[in-house]
């Protein structure tokens, strides 16, 4: 049954044991016995088990000492490898199913030596056996080399008389021979070993005398050693512990022959006689050999650290398919970057080994084996297996089959006439080849041969005699043939036929009603009628007034000599109604009717919508299918989802007959979606369409604050605020309500819905006194209503006219040429008030100024404004001897004129000063500033020099020297610059160095004098500001900034500046304290000169960015 072997390192042979129990009920037949191994050597340990009972694969664990599981340590040290042959012949059990397990230990240590166990599980099965490991330093375990004193007599152990003996004895209990041998006397050794078969005696002394010398002696160092080995699960900690005879001696500790030095990770402690090593936080690189050292004596241990197991969350799935389709297999682990190994018939497969036949994959936790084209070579049990667990299935590989639809038939035709061999088969790409007799048939002008679709079909035309034979139809690739024969007919002979009326003979006895045919949509109809008639009747088939021909297509009519057969390949709707036979010969005629009627699966339902919601429920209506699919229907399926969401929720199982649903367990302000399925007796509909997405809501709190906002004869305003609880739903609208006071009729107001808080109540009668109400509405339905305590009586109520001006029209408004102006002013006052405009207290009669007047406001609007239309407008409201009146200015500006008089007024070094003078029109608005450009006569192309020039004068440097310059200058006001410049009338001419006259002979002394004064302005709180004024002078005069005749010094609110004789102040942030009268002052030994202005500080805003009217 099984056989476990010791593989000798010295003869490489597999040694088997036969010691141990043969029950044949156990899964392992033989156990491995104790052993002794030569340190540094590479060992060997197989296990084989028979499967050919097992209901499933056997599983097997390697363990040390009681339950140190070693699968988690494979590794260079310790490997592990499984195989499967269902062939395999082990001596004394032929034909078994082996399943062989092997643990190599590489370069055997101390550390490995032990107790040892494996174990073996099947389902319910279960065996084991345990073996002592010892590790010598220079013995073998089976074998003895001929060398040392024992001379030429040296040589192997002899085991065969013992096997042969336990053989014939049957299983003993297993002892020791080398224990006996060496609590035995001398002259006993001779007898012990013909008692246990050992023949080479000389080979038995030698190594019983070399097991004495390795007696472990008693140490002088330790009292007490380290564990042969330590586990500790991962992310643990351990402690190595030893008592020492002198608790003063030193102590050293070994990783890997590495001494270990005190840290964090690693914890040296000393208590009396004890020393301990504790290792905090094992990892996978503690896995490692340990050592104390104490003077010349040592000890060793192992420390294994524990991996939790991976285990299998999703299993691989059976997969069944055909040749050269890809195939995956698919495992998920409950670690990522855990290993998968995969087998196929207990055979691994390796990147190395699968080469371009498999894939492997790893996506996080998935792992997936990939057959790229399988073959019939990849059937088999795949697994795949993790340390904790495993899973398996199995590949079915099928060779692609090629299905026959309709197969050629036997035809016999006469001279001249046309034979057509058709065949139809599954693949529409396959190709084929025809043979007539075994010789493949050659087109020509009288035989075609055609391929449309899975069709194939050979033609002959103008058939002769010599045409007659076997056809055969070959498809390319396949081991298939399709045989039909040709036979020629030739009729010479005259005579009278014998003559029988037609007769039709019409089944229909299992289809139901009378001549009735029921097709499900989709399928294929063939009804056969027998028809008899001497001679052969011809048959006409008929829908309505059209005929069913005989030939191809989805409906058609295949007629033998005495069958008929109606066909309708893929029944549609299109094709249900009464069908008429007619069969005739020249005895005569018959006819019959059949009804094909065609069921299928209802439409889907339509108009699917949600009538009415609750905080967690929803009722849904919906219209049933037009079309039933000709079966009734049985009821209905419901689904629901979130809107955003691909995941539709059944809500019922059983089919529900009703068309009004109530869904329940619903989320409060989460949108939903309903759709539904029809069923009837053929199966289920297509989902109908969504319905609108709805929210269930509870119903809104009522709306707060409604009071009364006008009374008039008939009429009565109403104004309220929203619900305090609105709810996720919001609101779709108010509807009012009135009624006379001390009735309870109450009259709705509105027949639709209302979106805004106010609304005006019409055609009440005079002088009643009524009551109010108004209720908020959603898709929840109504809520409260909110009403008014008391009474309104319903009464004309005088008011006062009175204009309310918009804030951006009581300053001046300023727009561009050609913009339009409208303005809405609102006013209020009852009764209705008179309206009169006026233009600079003149009635406004101008034609192209419009205006328009309701109840509530009053618009005057310019459809293209031109500067004729500034000016003050006046509006007035006028009821009886009451009015008010308001005034609005209207600048209508455009671009400035070109600057006039532009003169080079001098010229010296490289420098040129420039005057002119404001340009005659000013487009209706300040000139704010200049730019200048320049041009040598050379280039003549055009340089901006300064922009935002406020006063009529500039000076130009950096002139080149040797050149000629011309300069023109724009005039610029609000909108923009000037479309044409004013031109210097002559030029400066900047003379070369030696032609002018030095500057030291030139007497520049001249008095301050302001060129451009400070100009008054109105600046808004808050936003910087600055005043600007140009002065000339030499020498250069000194500047004195003042605010109300107080010398400003060197305050940070204010920025003064002097580029080139023009001065700056920037008032930064100015506040409404910062209005006053602002000077400056420009002193020098010549004289002095001054300027000041006002500075107004508003607190907001009350003009039009840039002085622009906006476009209306």
């Amino acid at each position: 049954k099984a056989l476990s072997y010791i593989q000798n390192e010295r003869s490489g042979r597999l040694v088997p044991n036969r010691g141990c129990n043969t029950d044949s009920s156990s899964i392992l037949i033989n156990q491995c016995v104790s052993s002794l191994f030569l340190a540094g050597k590479d060992v060997t340990f197989v296990a084989k088990v028979d499967s050919s009972t097992l209901t499933r694969k056997p599983t097997m664990k390697w363990l040390k000492g009681k339950w140190l599981d070693l699968g988690s340590k494979a590794g260079k040290h310790l490997q592990f490898k499984e195989s499967y042959d269902r062939n395999t012949k082990v001596q004394g059990f032929p034909c078994v199913f082996i399943y062989t397990y092997e643990m190599s230990i590489i370069k055997v240590v101390d550390g490995d030596a032990g107790g040892y166990r494996c174990e073996v599980t099947s389902k319910d099965k279960c065996d084991s056996c345990t073996f002592e490991v010892s590790v010598q330093g220079s013995l073998d375990l089976f074998s003895f080399n001929s060398s040392g004193d024992a001379g030429e007599d040296a040589g192997d152990l002899d085991f065969s008389a013992l096997l042969k003996k336990r053989k014939q004895e049957g299983p003993k209990e297993e002892v020791d021979v080398w224990e006996i041998l060496k609590a035995a006397k001398p002259c006993d050794y001779e007898k012990i070993a013909f008692e246990y078969g050992i023949t080479d005696l000389r080979g038995m002394l030698k190594r019983l005398k070399a097991m004495k010398k390795v007696e472990t002696k008693k140490s002088d160092a330790f009292l007490r050693k380290l564990d042969p080995a330590y586990s500790v699960d991962k992310g643990k900690k351990i402690s190595l512990t030893v008592e020492v005879a002198d608790p003063d001696a030193p102590i050293k500790w070994f990783k890997n022959g590495q001494e270990i030095k005190p840290s964090a990770k690693y914890v040296f402690e000393s208590v009396g006689n004890k020393r301990t090593l504790t290792i905090n936080k094992c990892s996978l690189s503690d896995d490692a050999a340990y050592e104390c050292v104490v003077g010349e004596e040592k000890c060793f241990t192992e420390v294994f650290v524990k991996e939790p197991p991976v285990t299998i969350t999703k299993l691989l799935d059976d997969v069944h398919t055909v040749v050269g389709e890809k195939v995956e297999f698919e495992v998920e682990v409950s670690e990522e970057g855990a290993n998968v190994k995969w087998m196929k018939d207990g055979v691994e497969l390796t990147r190395d080994t699968a080469g371009s036949k498999y894939r492997f994959k790893k996506d996080g936790k998935r792992h997936v084996l990939i057959i790229n084209e399988a073959t019939t070579d990849d059937i088999g049990m795949y697994y795949a297996f993790t340390n904790g667990g495993e899973s398996k299935a199995e590949l079915e590989v099928e060779e692609k089959e090629l299905e026959v639809l309709q197969s050629i038939a036997d035809l016999t035709v006469k001279s001249a006439e046309q034979a057509v061999f058709k065949c139809e088969v599954s693949d529409e790409k396959v190709t084929g080849k025809w043979f007539k007799d075994g010789v493949e048939v050659q087109a020509s002008d009288r035989i075609k041969m055609t391929h449309i679709g899975r069709t194939h079909k050979l033609m002959i035309d103008d058939v002769k005699s010599s045409d007659a034979g076997d056809y055969t139809f070959v498809p390319d690739g396949y081991a298939l043939s399709l045989s039909a024969k040709l036979n020629f007919l030739e009729i010479k002979i005259d005579y009278v036929p014998r003559q029988d009326p037609p007769k039709i003979h019409l089944d229909t006895s299992g289809t139901g009603n009378k001549n009735t045919i029921i097709v499900v949509a989709g399928n294929k109809l063939r009804f056969d009628v027998e028809i008899t008639g001497e001679p052969a009747p011809t048959v006409c088939w008929m829908k309505g007034d059209n005929v069913v021909a005989e030939a191809e297509g989805r409906v058609r009519v295949e007629t033998r000599k005495t069958l008929s057969s109606f066909v309708i390949e893929g029944a549609e709707k299109q094709d249900e109604g009464l069908y008429n036979i007619t069969v005739t010969n020249p005895a005569g005629e018959d006819k019959a009717s059949l009804i094909v009627k065609i069921v299928d699966v209802p439409n889907p339902p339509e108009n699917v919508k949600c009538t009415s919601v609750g905080e967690d429920s929803a009722t849904v209506t919906w219209d049933p299918p037009p079309y039933d699919g000709g079966v009734p229907i049985k009821g209905y399926l419901m689904e629901r989802k979130k809107v955003g969401s691909a995941r539709w929720t059944k809500l019922n199982f059983d089919v529900y007959e009703s068309t009004t649903y109530e869904a329940k367990k619903m989320i409060e302000g989460v949108l939903y979606e309903m759709r539904v399925f029809a069923v009837n007796g053929i199966g289920i509909s297509q989902p109908s369409s969504n319905s609108k997405p709805f929210m269930p809501i509870a119903p809104t709190g009522e709306p707060t604050r409604l009071t009364v906002d006008d009374v008039t004869d008939t009429t009565c305003a109403l104004k309220w605020r929203p619900p305090e609880k609105i709810g996720a739903g919001g609101i779709d609208g108010y509807i009012i309500e009135y009624c006379k006071e001390g009735s309870d009729q109450w009259v709705q107001a509105n027949e639709k819905l209302v979106d805004k808080t106010q609304y005006r109540v019409k055609d009440l009668p005079v002088g009643e006194k009524m009551l109010f109400r108004v209720i908020a509405v959603n898709i929840a339905g109504r809520s409260p209503p909110a009403t008014l305590t008391q009474g309104v009586t319903i009464r004309e109520i005088m008011e006062n006219p009175k204009i309310r001006l918009p804030r951006n029209l009581r300053t001046k408004l300023i727009t561009l040429v050609g913009e339009k102006v409208n303005l809405v002013i609102p006013f209020q006052g009852k009764p209705r008030p008179v309206v009169t405009w006026f233009k600079d207290g003149v009635l406004l009669e101008d034609k192209t100024v419009g205006t328009r007047t309701s109840e509530v406001d009053t618009i005057l609007f310019i459809r293209s404004a031109e500067r004729t239309h500034s000016g003050k407008y006046t509006l007035s409201v006028q009821i009886e001897n009451v009015s008010d009146s308001a005034d609005i200015f209207i600048q209508v500006v455009e671009k400035p004129g070109p600057p006039i008089a532009v003169t080079v007024t001098d010229v010296w070094g490289f420098n040129a000063a420039l005057e002119w003078k404001p340009p005659k029109d000013d487009g209706n608005c300040d000139i704010i500033g200049y730019t200048i450009q320049k041009a040598d006569r050379k280039t003549k192309e055009w340089f901006t020099v300064y922009e935002h020039n406020r006063r009529p004068s500039c000076t130009v440097s950096d002139l080149v020297m040797g050149n000629e310059y011309s300069f023109r200058v724009f005039s610029e006001n609000i909108c923009g610059l000037s479309d044409d410049a004013g031109i210097s009338k002559n030029t400066a001419v900047i003379t070369k160095t030696g032609n002018e006259i030095p500057a030291e002979q030139k007497d520049r002394s001249s008095s301050p004098k302001f060129t451009a004064p400070l100009v008054d302005r109105s600046v808004i709180a808050g936003y910087t500001a600055a005043i600007s004024c140009a002065v000339r002078g030499y020498p250069k005069p000194k500047i004195i900034w003042m605010k109300n005749n107080m010398i400003i010094g060197e305050d940070p609110k204010f920025l003064m500046q002097n580029n080139q004789g023009v001065l700056t102040l920037n008032i930064r942030k100015p506040s409404l304290f910062d209005g006053g009268r602002y000077s400056c002052r420009a002193i020098n030994d010549l004289g002095q000169d001054e300027v000041e202005c006002k500075v107004e500080v508003r607190g907001t805003l009350s003009y039009i960015p840039f002085h622009i009217a906006p476009k209306q």
